[in-house]
């Protein structure tokens, strides 16, 4: 079995679940300790990351950071899935609506707003998929959730009696696009759906990074998928780095809490100059990278806020 250790960024083709990319690159790879980094339809295509080896114990951390997307959403028609996947629910002959009136309630979404989940989506309710409820014909109540919008650009519009808008949203963890698609369509007065979506960045990894099954296929036999994994400290690349003093750093790698005064900001890092309790306050969840000796990666820290030590979340000892 190999060893890899790494984010694979992979480009999720549509028909696949994110369980089916799992399976299917740990055939090409063969080796068995692979997670994915956030569920994505089948419908869709786009940014998958994936983690290989001990990187799987940062899956947790790229799931909570921004990811983006382009969509296509119709207006004058609704359906149960909340895309073209679904039966129509709803439909109307003719929209009349302005790029203008589009292009403000795109403007509206912005900002911490509420999703109710669709009936159609993998979150639990007692235990069961929504989505299997919804394939049982079942519809339960749903609470909602706060997601935050932190940008949203329209990209393009199609007029007619079903005129087509397209946008690029960047999101937190857990937005449903799907949801939002009908959420302009009511903040219009007007039934909506999703037409198409593509993931285009999901934890810093952009969709032109991404590698196909073929490639990661032809890299395996050639020998040169090592060199296109981002290492796992490379993919965390929301959280600051600071360093760790020689004389202290065996007792990091032992898991051991430190004082903060043998922490330091890493040489040409953007939080040079940056203590770290300020650093820490720019909400990255309060973690931080540490390094040791010769840029070595030694895991997630945080700092506790009762004593101010310097104290282990994940240790990478190194390989």
């Amino acid at each position: 079995m190999n060893q890899f250790d790494g984010v694979l960024a992979v480009h999720k083709p549509a028909g696949f679940t994110s369980h089916d990319v799992v399976a299917k690159v740990r055939r090409l790879v063969s080796m068995k300790r692979i997670g994915h980094t956030g569920t994505l339809d089948p419908a869709v295509t786009g940014v998958l990351p994936l983690c290989l080896g001990r990187s799987t114990r940062i899956v947790e951390y790229l799931q909570e950071m921004p990811k983006e997307y382009e969509a296509t959403l119709r207006f004058g028609i609704a359906t149960d899935t909340e895309d073209l996947t679904g039966e129509i629910t709803e439909q109307v002959d003719e929209v009349q609506l302005t790029e203008q009136q589009v292009h403000e309630a795109l403007q509206s979404m912005i900002g911490t707003i509420s999703q109710v989940p669709p009936m159609y989506s993998a979150v639990k309710v007692d235990g069961k998929r929504l989505y299997e409820l919804a394939r049982e014909g079942k519809t339960v109540e749903r609470k909602a959730r706060e997601v935050t919008i932190y940008s949203l650009e329209m990209t393009g519009w199609k007029p007619g009696a079903h005129p087509e808008v397209s946008f690029r949203v960047l999101c937190s963890k857990g937005t449903y696009i799907r949801t939002l698609c009908v959420d302009v369509g009511r903040a219009l007065h007007v039934p909506s759906t999703m037409v198409q979506l593509v993931r285009t960045q999901s934890a810093g990894i952009q969709l032109d990074q991404c590698l196909t099954f073929e490639q990661i296929e032809e890299l395996v036999q050639s020998g040169e998928l090592e060199q296109h994994l981002i290492p796992a400290d490379q993919a965390m690349s929301g959280l600051p780095s600071f360093a760790v003093d020689h004389g202290v750093y065996k007792s990091t790698l032992q898991g051991k809490k430190i004082d903060k005064q043998y922490i330091h900001p890493v040489e040409d890092s953007s939080v040079s100059g940056t203590s770290l309790s300020e650093e820490l306050q720019q909400n990255h969840m309060g973690l931080f990278k540490l390094y040791g000796p010769e840029q070595i990666f030694i895991g997630i820290f945080r700092e506790d806020e009762q004593t101010g030590q310097i104290v282990p979340v994940k240790v990478f000892l190194p390989a």
